[in-house]
């Protein structure tokens, strides 16, 4: 391991958003806007100066070691947390090249958030406390990405948890909303629960929390030991997945994110596209070294995504909410990367969050644009020729689609292709079957339903004749600047981000190095050592060659259907039951709420009677009076008043004591 190097700097970049959270917090509402939206936004834009003055500190400080460079980490410490028996916590920062990539997504993209919501949110009277809220999440996904322990990361885990459930629930008012807000919170307290008990069984195996100590002691296994506690290992790495299932809304636990729209648009692009929802992609990536050694838990997490990945897909095609199309997109793309790591390319998982990043902020923006421009409306029937309209919207918005959509040489192609290149490699078999081929096949497909309902979203929003009632159409409008800008900002980097990770097939012929892969090594090296990618040479052209095709197919037919001034408004109601089972999600939430929904209230109804009613209740509140009158009672029989049955009570008595001494 690299020595580290202490750097004070570092302590600011997650101490910025937070200081901007208590100060609008605490005088927010006392503040002009401009100042609320000043304080919010600088802080931002000052942790992204800083996060990259240390990114380039931590770059100059690199040693060439036998083809690739070793980076010295830099460290800051605040305190000691605690320390009880041989777990001393150290409330501790830790900047290696996956936390610099880290950072630098989400204090970059974070504060063109920031700054569109100055346009977005300018008439909610909330503003200081969604700012507020705003700051909070960024400054807790920083200390997950840069804690050095499990503790801090957890720390930064639980804080997205709470500031999502604020930022989603934001319109609290409507009970829908609020009611969102609370889905989110108790999926994750699912997968948060596993998390903590596999820090508990990482703690008694490795007999520390640091990640670093972690990894040298994973580092030092023999073969022998790798075998004796196998078992142990892969529990522990499935219930860290079973976390990230939660917080990356992957099956079962994906349900909370497409009802995360229920908040303010930027709020929607920040979830999923910087922060919250890459942070399961984030654990597996840093814990890499963990997971390597459980190869059962590898393959599930591989063939969860490619579900996930696929299923999602299936309803984004169906869905007419222009933030729920998006919101399905994320999910189906979470089980992109979820695939790329379970079949053991940390760096294409990782490439994918970065590129993905960017162009689902922009689509995210993109549609926040357009409800802005429509006065709050999302249903794309209603919308259409919004291209006359919304010109930078509209052109920033397609070069999203074309970058999602895998489109050669837009950022999202040259991640999507080294993820399918690492699906059709992988060599884990399940019953006698090669899951390389049913994986790769399977995303092929997903890739293909991609292109076609971005592009169904696009055609139906900016293409055609505008759908919209005159009303809305008189007041149609392109978006202020401080939305605007963010977006062409974003479309850049989704037309050229990718070309930082560009594969080794395409980037050896062109000359061009793999600059991501190379600055992500020292992280993800132990972790990808221990497989093989391998099908042949031969088949890299012709799998990315079907890939690209199966894309472009997708989008000529998405053109075809919608894209020739077809009028969706009655397709639901001329649509077949399969479309309308699919169209209601599958009745997925129907089914939780029939099967564990209703469960957990008949056991809370059980429980309120059995333990609030009866043990608490009864025995050990009601019991006490009615001893206490039933004593009185009998006590009443004794000391009634009568002295005649007093001296008769006194008789009674000597007689007994007499007849006990005497005898």
């Amino acid at each position: 391991m690299a020595d580290t190097v202490q750097y004070s700097l570092l302590g600011w970049i997650p101490l910025l958003p937070l200081i901007g959270a208590i100060l609008n917090a605490l005088f927010g509402r006392m503040m002009p806007k401009k100042v609320v939206h000043t304080i919010a936004c600088g802080a931002m834009l000052v942790a992204f100066a800083f996060s990259v003055v240390s990114v380039l500190k931590l770059a100059g400080g690199g040693v060439s070691d036998h083809g690739h460079t070793t980076y010295a980490p830099l460290v800051h410490r605040y305190f000691t947390w605690f320390a009880a028996g041989s777990l001393d916590v150290q409330a501790s920062l830790w900047l290696d090249p996956l936390s610099a990539v880290m950072i630098l997504i989400i204090t970059g993209v974070g504060s063109l958030i920031h700054i569109y919501s100055i346009g977005y949110m300018s008439e909610d009277p909330s503003y200081a406390r969604y700012f507020t809220y705003l700051n909070f999440f960024v400054f807790a996904m920083l200390m997950l990405v840069l804690g050095d322990s499990m503790l801090v990361l957890f720390l930064g885990w639980e804080g997205v948890g709470v500031a999502s459930y604020l930022l989603i629930g934001f319109w609290y008012e409507d009970e829908a909303k609020a009611a969102a807000g609370k889905k989110a919170f108790i999926t994750n307290r699912v997968g948060d629960f596993a998390v903590v008990l596999g820090m508990f069984l990482l703690f008694q195996m490795a007999g520390t929390l640091a990640i670093p100590e972690v990894r040298e002691w994973a580092s030092m296994l023999s073969m022998e030991q790798h075998h004796a506690m196998g078992g142990m290992l892969t529990l522990i790495t499935i219930l860290f997945f079973i976390g990230c299932t939660g917080k990356s809304a992957q099956i079962p636990l994906y349900v909370w994110l497409p009802d995360a729209m229920a908040g303010p648009t930027p709020v929607s692009a920040l979830i999923h596209a910087a922060t919250m929802v890459t942070a399961g992609i984030y654990l597996i990536a840093r814990m890499n070294f963990l997971f390597a050694l459980a190869p059962t838990t590898m393959m599930i997490i591989a063939i969860v995504g490619a579900l996930t990945a696929f299923f999602a897909a299936t309803i984004g095609i169906t869905q007419f909410d222009i933030k729920k199309v998006l919101a399905y997109s994320t999910v189906s793309q979470l089980g992109f990367m979820f695939l790329a790591v379970g079949a053991g390319s940390f760096f294409a998982g990782v490439f994918h969050l970065m590129t993905h990043a960017f162009f689902k902020a922009l689509l995210f923006l993109g549609s926040g644009s357009v409800i802005h421009g429509m006065h709050h409306e999302q249903d794309i029937r209603k919308m259409g020729g919004l291209k006359k309209y919304m010109p930078i919207t509209r052109w920033t918005f397609l070069l999203g689609c074309l970058a999602i959509a895998g489109v050669p040489f837009f950022s999202g192609f040259f991640s999507k292709d080294e993820i399918l290149w690492y699906a059709l490699s992988n060599h884990s078999a399940l019953g006698g079957l090669h899951l390389g081929w049913i994986l790769w096949g399977l995303t092929v497909l997903t890739a293909g339903m991609t292109s076609f309902y971005m592009f169904r979203l696009y055609f139906l929003t900016f293409e055609g004749e505008c759908r919209a009632d005159d009303e809305t159409k008189s007041h149609i409008h392109e978006s202020p600047w401080t939305m605007t800008v963010p977006l062409m900002v974003l479309a850049l980097l989704s037309v050229a981000g990718g070309f930082i990770g560009i594969p080794h097939i395409l980037g050896e012929p062109l000359g061009l190095p793999n600059l991501l892969h190379d600055w992500l090594h020292q992280v993800i090296a132990p972790g990808e050592a221990l497989f093989t990618h391998k099908v042949g040479e031969g088949m890299a052209w012709p799998a990315m060659a079907v890939a690209v095709a199966v894309g472009l197919g997708g989008i000529a037919l998405a053109y075809v259907k919608y894209g020739r001034g077809h009028d969706p408004t009655g397709d639901l109601e001329k649509a077949g039951k399969g479309y309308l089972f699919v169209h209601n999600k599958y009745l997925v939430d129907e089914l939780y709420e029939a099967t564990i929904g209703r469960g957990i209230r008949v056991a809370g109804q059980v429980s309120y009677q059995l333990i609030d009613r009866v043990l608490i209740d009864l025995l050990m509140v009601r019991m006490w009076g009615y001893t206490a009158k039933l004593g009185g009672e009998v006590l009443r029989q004794f000391q009634n008043g009568n002295a005649q049955r007093y001296a008769i009570y006194t008789l009674f008595g000597i007689a007994a004591v007499l007849f006990y001494f005497l005898t």
